[in-house]
């Protein structure tokens, strides 16, 4: 279940984080991901391996199946460049703004790697960074650009212009793209919420593993395990 859900989920994100729509012909635009999205995946890669969202010495190995190798590698490829694509949908285009929004990201991501995580906090600090940049680009610079916005809006988009040198791409896309850009940073989150249910799961199955395995031991054989495990470890070996 978890070999197919869960790639599937982060390859759509793949797939929908550079689609825009034209504000004028409402043809589709594809966007290839920037290289600064590559790094930033990568840090993201390293968070969720601290935060045990992702486990490499234990789900790809020697000691597993050809096959679950693969499923394991599938994954981590469609997480890493759903991450990609989860940036490259809320980045701006181009501009000053472009390199304002990925100093952001990555100063937050680089910081966050000196920090103690867990998988909750990391989650719920990963959805607050991009919905934060989700806010800054789709209804805040959105707003100073629009055509259909009021004349100080207007104003102060065309002073932002005049500073950073370069016009906002987000005005040339429709605002069903704000819409896809939302879908997709939905679909990123629970697909990491999913795969932290599929760690957290783990754990169970390993347990009840050790307990059926005690079980079939020999009645001597248990024995001297609870006297194993009973055994004070200050006291003289004989």
């Amino acid at each position: 279940m978890d070999f197919v859900v869960l790639p599937s989920l982060f390859l759509t994100v793949a797939l929908l984080g550079g689609l825009r729509i034209s504000a004028e012909s409402r043809t589709f635009i594809f966007i290839a991901p920037p290289l600064i999205t590559l790094l930033l995946a990568t840090l993201s890669m390293l968070l969720f391996v601290r935060g045990d969202l992702l486990r490499f010495h234990q789900w790809v190995g020697s000691d597993l199946s050809p096959l679950t190798n693969v499923a394991h590698i599938w994954m981590f490829i469609t997480i890493f460049f759903g991450s990609a694509q989860a940036f490259n949908s809320v980045l701006p285009e181009r501009g000053l703004f472009h390199w304002l929004f990925s100093f952001f990201f990555l100063w937050t991501l680089w910081n966050n790697q000196f920090s103690s995580f867990d998988t909750r906090r990391l989650l719920r600090s990963l959805t607050i960074l991009f919905g934060t940049a989700f806010i800054l680009k789709y209804i805040f610079l959105a707003s100073l650009y629009s055509p259909e916005s009021g004349w100080f809006n207007r104003m102060a988009g065309t002073l932002l212009q005049g500073l950073t040198l370069s016009s906002h791409d987000t005005s040339t896309f429709a605002t069903v793209s704000g819409y896809i850009a939302f879908f997709t940073l939905a679909l990123y989150v629970a697909g990491l919420i999913l795969l932290a249910f599929a760690v957290n799961g783990e754990t169970p199955i390993i347990t009840h593993t050790l307990i059926d395995e005690y079980r079939q031991l020999p009645a001597a054989d248990r024995q001297a395990v609870r006297e194993a495990i009973l055994r004070d470890p200050s006291a003289p070996s004989h």
